[in-house]
């Protein structure tokens, strides 16, 4: 590798490690050096009305027949965020054999809780009823997050209103998957959450931790001991508990060697040393949600 090179990618671990994920350089740093030949790319797709709803495909360029896909929302406290700033992880995942929907949703000030929930589940639902036409398996359809991204995730998996409101079904999916979620987080301490929650006077229904029922998906919850933004014990572990007390499976997962934005960095082919992050989630999608092996418990 040329000096100029590792150069390049030491100060993208540094920054990911620093936490400085949310700010665009960096990402578009890691998109730069990502390659993008092993996936066939659709653009600009509208699954809803705002000119916020609208997706990318990336799909597997040798792909024979219909592949599982999954469906991917980013993080950035519900206030900023595109979908064209984490092209490294659709590129990752169609590399695996994945096809990888990746959709932007609402953000405050335009609106609060829990219009990009809203979003998330008609981007659900429009994957149910389309992905077939872009070489995906429409019973094979997984949701994923990180951060902000994840709660979305988890709120489409564990409270079946939304996906029922856009005429889904919440037992199509066949499994979530949430990177460094808050899934439990009221009384709100981050100054950026608290209006889009309507601190202090926010919905308790709004917490996933609340949604847990016996009729949810499999999960794999994965995060980061040495995350300083989400509390990983509070939100993953209390999360993984609530499902495991309810017989849902779930994967809990946690790497010592990433941040909260390396965790999601770590999808980047120069990043995966960092930790097996896409390796856990490439396995979960091909076990069927664990259905085809036995998860830890």
């Amino acid at each position: 590798m040329a000096m100029a090179t590792k150069i390049l990618l030491g100060s993208v671990v540094t920054l990911l490690l620093a936490g400085a994920l949310s700010a665009c350089s960096p990402l578009r740093v890691i998109n730069a050096v990502t390659p993008g030949s092993t996936s066939e790319k659709t653009h600009d797709i509208s699954y809803g009305n705002d000119p916020r709803n609208r997706l990318d495909i990336y799909r597997p360029r040798d792909g024979n027949g219909a592949a599982p896909v999954v469906v991917f929302f980013y993080g950035g406290s519900w206030n900023s965020g595109s979908r064209e700033d984490y092209a490294f992880v659709g590129e990752a995942l169609a590399q695996r054999g994945i096809v990888a929907v990746l959709a932007d949703y609402r953000l405050y000030p335009q609106v609060r809780y829990p219009a990009f929930v809203e979003d998330s589940a008609e981007a659900v639902a429009w994957t149910f009823k389309n992905i077939q036409r872009f070489g995906g398996d429409q019973k094979k359809v997984f949701v994923m997050g990180h951060s902000a991204g994840a709660y979305n995730a988890a709120m489409v998996a564990l409270d079946g209103r939304w996906l029922i409101a856009q005429g889904a079904s919440p037992t199509a999916l066949r499994g979530w998957i949430g990177l460094a979620g808050p899934y439990d987080f009221l009384p709100i301490e981050n100054p950026d959450v608290r209006p889009v929650f309507f601190y202090p006077d926010s919905p308790p229904q709004s917490q996933p931790a609340r949604h847990v029922t016996p009729a949810a998906s499999p999960a794999l919850l994965v995060a980061s001991h040495a995350d300083k933004i989400v509390n990983a014990t509070r939100n993953t572990g209390g999360l993984a508990d609530s499902l495991r007390a309810a017989k849902v499976p779930v994967e809990e997962v946690y790497f010592d060697s990433t941040s909260h934005a390396s965790l999601i960095g770590a999808f980047a082919w120069p990043l995966r040393g960092l930790a097996p992050v896409l390796d856990k989630v490439v396995e979960f999608v091909d076990s069927d949600g664990g259905r085809d092996v036995k998860i830890a418990r």
